[in-house]
């Protein structure tokens, strides 16, 4: 018979980027918050890439950590590589990435919500949802204990009835051999609420000791560290940095998976669930862009203190004879051992048309849904979803309006907007070409965008708040000061043009 616990204002199911932050909002905002993972030691895990930001996905940790998140803060702890992408273009695109220290930034937010006021984690599976009323009334796990509370937010990443496959080989478990959760797809296709079958996958992780890097090309990062925080500057988290690698795959690559593409899960029918269109598998790559004779293949450090090697460019769920075939082709991976196979994973989720703008069910108040579990795919589109789901689960319970982005203030806005209206028929990744203000909203003033917004709500301090205000107070003297400042035809302009003459030449042949 179910037993009933102590009740509580929020419990959020999943602790993954999107719960955590759901999680660390809501506590600080003063709710009595209690988190449920299947797995204590899953807390941010990384079970893919490890590695935070990227083209468009940095943007979206900055805003979210302008808001008062705590992704960007956790990165700048436990990062082993930091580099802005994409500076040969305009600013609006620079967007910050960094290789993580899986094991460390998962230790590192874990030890953060174990020491936040007013946050309970517990390990177990959520099996239902109490609703009375179209009202949220509380949770009850697998083992019968029954949780009421106020408001629930969803954030069940791949582990939705999740199953892990290579070739033949089909495991029902999450990412990295984990418990599924085979239970709560039941209860919300119950309670009226649209699934879907998606998926994902990763590739092979190899053995450093078994890699020849002198087949590659270092990949190192840069010498001036650009924090993702707003509350760091760049000397203070200075490091020494390790290297990534770059080679490619090739026609001897391509044509073991041609000959093997029968036995590919994606191809024989075995998988059923939609794939991310942008981040394919290899064996996608070789089938839809067959005129390319090679595609670029990253080998990324797990951490500091392993020898595994994440294979970035390489997903696949083909056999894992197959796999050791074809990585072995790879220039530097000859005598790869693999230490995990790669594999495709295939989850439920939701139909993201059924939320409002501030991620809660249009059907029943206070279920809020967040991350992975609405479709999209990414880390750190996760996070940007748990921060706004954990704000206004909060802003719901105290009876306040609802805390809504839009277009135009950020990429975060831009993510929940393209999911709640248009829906999304694959795995959604942010991109900077969704964004129509994209040059408006750069990473670099996601703090001047979003921490009044943040400080209103409750998530930013004074003194951080006080900071920004002194930012924005120099930034309008300077540009007073610019537009009383008038360059005429005198002779010290005309004697600088002079000496400066040789490099304007040489800028002009340039551009013409």
């Amino acid at each position: 018979m179910p037993y009933t616990y102590e009740s509580y204002d929020v419990v959020v199911i999943g602790a993954g980027h999107a719960g955590c932050e759901a999680a660390l909002a809501a506590a600080r905002l003063g709710c009595k918050t209690l988190v449920f993972t299947v797995s204590i030691d899953s807390i941010a895990m990384m079970p893919c890439n490890p590695n935070i930001g990227g083209s468009s996905k940095g943007h979206l940790v900055r805003e979210v950590d302008a808001l008062g998140g705590e992704m960007g803060k956790n990165i700048d702890k436990t990062f082993i590589q930091s580099k802005m992408l994409n500076t040969s273009k305009g600013p609006a695109v620079h967007s910050l990435r960094a290789q993580a220290d899986k094991k460390d930034y998962s230790r590192e937010m874990r030890r953060v919500l174990e020491n936040t006021d007013n946050l309970v984690i517990k390990q177990g599976e959520i099996a239902e949802i109490y609703v009375e009323n179209q009202q949220v009334t509380g949770v009850r796990t697998t083992s019968d204990a029954v949780y009421p509370c106020k408001a629930v937010i969803m954030c069940t990443g791949t582990y939705l009835k999740a199953r892990c496959i290579y070739g033949e080989v089909s495991n029902n478990t999450g990412p990295n051999g984990l418990s599924a959760a085979n239970h709560l797809t039941e209860c919300l296709e119950n309670l009226g609420i649209e699934v879907r079958r998606f998926k994902t996958g990763t590739p092979a992780r190899v053995d450093k000791r078994t890699i020849d890097f002198s087949k590659m090309q270092e990949q190192k990062g840069d010498e001036r560290i650009v924090p993702f925080s707003f509350t760091n500057q760049p000397e203070d988290i200075k490091k020494e940095q390790v290297s990534c690698w770059l080679t490619y795959t090739n026609l001897e690559t391509h044509k073991i998976i041609m000959d093997n593409i029968d036995r590919s899960p994606l191809y024989s029918g075995n998988i059923k669930g939609t794939g991310p269109r942008y981040c394919p598998s290899i064996e996608d790559k070789v089938v839809r862009f067959s005129d390319k004779e090679r595609h670029q293949v990253f080998l990324e450090p797990e951490g500091n203190y392993t020898n595994e090697m994440y294979i970035g460019g390489m997903s696949s769920s083909l056999p894992e004879d197959v796999q050791y075939a074809m990585y072995h082709t790879v220039p530097g991976l000859e005598n790869a051992t693999i230490v995990r196979n790669a594999y495709a994973i295939e989850y439920d989720c939701i139909n993201p048309v059924q939320l409002k703008g501030s991620l809660e069910f249009k059907d029943i108040s206070s279920f809020f849904c967040a991350g992975q579990s609405n479709g999209s795919s990414g880390y750190e589109e996760a996070a940007a979803q748990g921060i706004i789901a954990g704000i206004n689960a909060a802003r719901k319970i105290k009876g306040k309006e609802p805390l809504i982005l839009d277009r135009s203030q950020a990429y975060i806005g831009v993510l929940i907007d393209d999911l709640i209206t248009k829906g999304t028929n694959e795995p959604y990744r942010m991109m900077t070409s969704r964004a129509e203000y994209r040059l408006l909203l750069r990473q670099d003033n996601a703090d001047l965008r979003l921490t009044r917004i943040g400080y209103q709500i409750g998530l930013i301090s004074k003194q951080r708040y006080d900071a920004l205000c002194e930012k924005e107070k120099m930034i309008q003297l300077e540009i007073e000061r610019l537009e009383k400042t008038t360059i005429g035809a005198s002779s010290e302009v005309q004697e600088f043009l002079s000496k400066k003459r040789k490099h304007i030449v040489a800028i002009r042949n340039y551009a013409c």
